[in-house]
């Protein structure tokens, strides 16, 4: 399908949260580019530079602000939310309680007063599932959060899955898998680190990992935010099948003309010092050298049944995998955020 077919409907007004992130800042454009009216809510720290000239009208504050909530609203029919404070160090529990619990419950409400309002689409993230036991796990497989982050993510999805249904609001969840493609900053490092022919891994190589680029992903998220049959449902959405941390690496150095060696490394003992360095760094609001979700990269299976945003919605990604990694490699490249040697 084309990128075309998802638009919001002519002369729409859409409120989107955690707008200056790397997918938030691709849905606006998209938005904007629609002809949507955009309005989004942003810290009042966050740089809005690269914006300049999109006709977004902007909020700065926080996105748990009652006052700034019931501003941002008037008027709106759609709702993207999917801000996040991703790991910030300095942040106390909370933080991500406010950020991703109560935000969602004052968005939640203060859409219900809106007499226009068509949908709330919610963001969460596969990663309240945990390890995945026999991939691959389709929306019905059980959470297991592993931190702060991935337990009040747990908990705002399933507080506006029994709230929306009650009060009458019109809802989708989406998971995304793990988001890649130009402009990301996530994944940089491994990138960075084939270049560099050596890259730490733990195991074989052999864990699983579920791709979603981010093209795709802001494709779904307006399709999931029109399509009558998204009413309600909860969407996984990730490429057709996972790839193994392995296969990744070896895509990775082809672009760069390498040839990576695996630095193998046991990971009882990281996860263990992934811990003590979490405990000892978050006091001091430092960002700790080893923390156990990148651990978790390395080592957990991370694979889905994507089937059901193909068969209910009939979505189909236009990304392969292999394509979209080396795309983001290049473009790594380009931006020089990897330094490759001149032949």
């Amino acid at each position: 399908m084309e990128d075309s077919i998802y638009q919001l409907p002519p002369g729409s007004r859409a409120l989107v949260t955690g707008a200056t992130g790397f997918t938030g800042s691709l849905l606006v454009r998209k938005l904007v580019q629609q002809g949507v009216e955009v309005v989004a809510i942003a810290r009042p720290t966050s740089n809005l530079e690269p914006f300049e000239g999109l006709n977004i009208e902007w909020l700065r504050g926080d996105v748990f602000d009652e006052n700034l909530i019931n501003k941002a609203i008037q008027g709106v029919n759609y709702i993207f939310h999917m801000v996040t404070p991703f790991r910030d160090p300095k942040l106390k529990d909370i933080g991500y309680f406010n950020v991703h619990v109560l935000s969602t419950q004052l968005l939640a409400k203060a859409a219900l007063k809106e007499p226009n309002f068509k949908r709330f689409v919610h963001v969460s993230t596969i990663g309240v599932h945990g390890h995945i036991e026999n991939p691959p796990a389709d929306e019905t497989y059980r959470m297991k959060p592993g931190d702060i982050y991935q337990e009040t993510k747990v908990e705002a999805e399933l507080w506006i899955r029994d709230f929306a249904p009650k009060e009458g609001l019109s809802f989708t969840v989406v998971r995304p898998a793990g988001i890649y493609g130009p402009g990301d900053k996530r994944l940089l490092k491994i990138f960075q680190m084939v270049n560099k022919k050596w890259v730490p891994v733990i195991g074989d190589g052999s864990n699983l990992y579920h791709f979603i680029h981010v093209d795709d992903l802001t494709n779904f998220m307006i399709c999931a935010a029109t399509h009558p049959k998204a009413e309600g449902e909860v969407f996984i959405c990730g490429s057709p099948e996972a790839m193994t941390f392995e296969k990744m690496i070896s895509i990775i150095g082809d672009v760069y003309g390498v040839k990576a060696q695996f630095l193998r490394l046991p990971a009882a003992p990281l996860f263990a010092l992934g811990y003590v360095f979490e405990i000892l760094c978050k006091p001091l609001g430092i960002q700790p050298p080893i923390y156990r979700r990148r651990v978790a990269f390395y080592t957990k299976d991370r694979s889905f049944n994507t089937s059901k945003m193909r068969n209910i919605l009939g979505f189909n990604t236009a990304h392969s995998d292999v394509e979209g990694i080396k795309e983001t490699a290049k473009w790594y490249a380009d931006k020089e955020w990897v330094s490759l040697k001149k032949a």
